[in-house]
């Protein structure tokens, strides 16, 4: 049997929620993880993703901002949402399902923005991000019980040279200046996380995943960065059958700045 997860800031479930039902009609994911929900829990349109195939839902919403959730055809257990940094905005959620016999615990985040200017001195958004970075490294992929681990989400950084259009000119942009790519890269390994997208597709190849409001022609100026990640413990490596990014969906009508990102294990 095989596992299929995918990732996706959707900016909105409920104003774009016709395009969440197309993307799973078309694609057939087994578990959804959406961020940027911008909705309370009451309000997520639950009934209709469970029409859809997707009866099992874990959610951390709030009025109008932030938010996560994951909608799964395969029940979730042990679900658990961290507050960190004690500002009680929705932007982790975890559950566990259980496939080939071995339970795989999933957590869903969506990483602060920061904000425009990368100084903290001067900017409490960045501020945020990097204390909520030092927090998410005490999320570990081995919790020493057999436990198999995903983690995804929007992580708003890029933290590669070719995560990005241009390396030199996004050094002082927040989402790749080198504060930021440094502590996620410390926050993969001392979680020990295997980052599974760079595994199947290693550099120099190019990865975007997300792609400005502000271009007028996001496709042919492709200035794009990858923001959404998918990491692993080591052993799901292996099993790994294929890893896609759906850059189409930029192009759908009234799209999110995002797309989707799925792996497959066989």
């Amino acid at each position: 049997m095989s596992l299929s997860v995918a990732t996706w800031n959707i900016n909105s479930v409920r104003l774009r929620l016709d395009l969440a039902l197309r993307f799973i009609e078309e694609s057939k994911p087994d578990l959804l993880c959406l961020q940027e929900i911008k909705c309370q829990d009451s309000q997520f349109p639950e009934q209709a993703f469970a029409e859809a195939g997707y009866p099992f839902l874990a959610v951390s919403g709030q009025k109008g901002y932030h938010g996560v959730a994951i909608v799964s055809r395969l029940p979730l257990r042990d679900i658990d949402k961290i507050c960190f940094c004690n500002q009680g905005d929705c932007r982790h959620i975890s559950a566990t399902i259980h496939w080939r016999k071995r339970p795989i615990k999933i957590h869903n985040f969506y990483v602060p923005a920061g904000g425009d200017e990368p100084d903290p001195q001067i900017n409490p958004k960045f501020q945020h991000k990097l204390d909520f970075l030092k927090e998410m490294a005490a999320v570990k992929a081995d919790l020493g019980d057999g436990t198999l681990s995903l983690l995804v989400g929007d992580l708003n950084i890029a933290p590669l040279e070719n995560d990005v259009w241009s390396h030199k000119q996004l050094l002082k942009i927040v989402s790749h200046t080198p504060i930021e790519t440094s502590l996620l890269t410390a926050v993969k390994k001392e979680g020990g996380w295997l980052d599974l997208m760079r595994d199947q597709i290693p550099e120099p190849e190019k990865i975007y995943t997300w792609w400005s409001y502000r271009a007028k022609d996001w496709a042919g100026s492709n200035r794009g960065r990858r923001l959404d990640h998918i990491w692993s413990s080591p052993a799901l490596a292996d099993l790994v059958e294929s890893l896609k990014v759906y850059t189409a969906m930029r192009g759908w009508e009234r799209p999110s700045d995002h797309v989707a990102v799925m792996v497959k294990f066989k």
